[in-house]
């Protein structure tokens, strides 16, 4: 057991995958894998192992291919969301955001201690399902568009005022200059 100085501050993990100041959004999918990267920063006391989990709307799901626990010293972890929701019917992952959380041997609210490692849940990101191809025989239509080519029309409340502001200003610039000019 390695000797843990005085002043030693609790150990911590800084996100580097996504990069934290992003907005990230996964793919429920086949063939699509999210990995999730970080660094140690005063890590005294080396963990064990480490339990990386995904959590939105009150579930726990565990993240990798070992049921969220790796090593203790690994600095990232790759996902497979889509081997997750075929295994998993009955907890399937929502369309939703999701708090990503790392933490060591003393449990996901553990108390920070000076050279150990402090859980982390600093990343959020989003998981969604993509929608089915419709193709345009089978019946798809753009919910947007008129007769399928061109944008509705949308009149903005201030609109007629400022066609109203253009016309007076355009009648008294004649009225301007037929007195020059008269």
């Amino acid at each position: 057991m390695p000797t843990i100085p005085t002043g030693a501050q609790a150990g911590s993990i800084t996100i580097t995958m996504p990069p934290i100041q992003s907005n990230s959004y996964y793919k429920i999918a086949p063939s699509e894998y999210v990995t999730f990267g970080w660094n140690f920063s005063s890590i005294i006391v080396t963990p064990t192992a480490l339990t990386v989990a995904a959590v939105a709307n009150g579930n726990t799901y565990p993240v990798g291919p070992t049921d969220g626990v790796i090593p203790g010293t690994a600095q990232s972890v790759v996902w497979y969301p889509y081997g997750y929701q075929t295994a998993n019917p009955s907890l399937p992952l929502a369309q939703a955001s999701y708090t990503l959380h790392i933490w060591a041997q003393g449990g996901p609210s553990a108390f920070p201690t000076p050279g150990y490692l402090e859980p982390n849940s600093e990343l959020v990101f989003a998981m969604y399902t993509p929608q089915p191809y419709t193709p345009l025989a089978s019946g798809w239509q753009c919910v947007g568009c008129v007769s399928g080519a061109l944008p509705q029309l949308k009149i903005n409340s201030a609109l007629p005022g400022v066609v109203a502001m253009i016309i007076i200003m355009l009648l008294s610039g004649f009225t301007t200059l037929r007195r020059v000019w008269g």
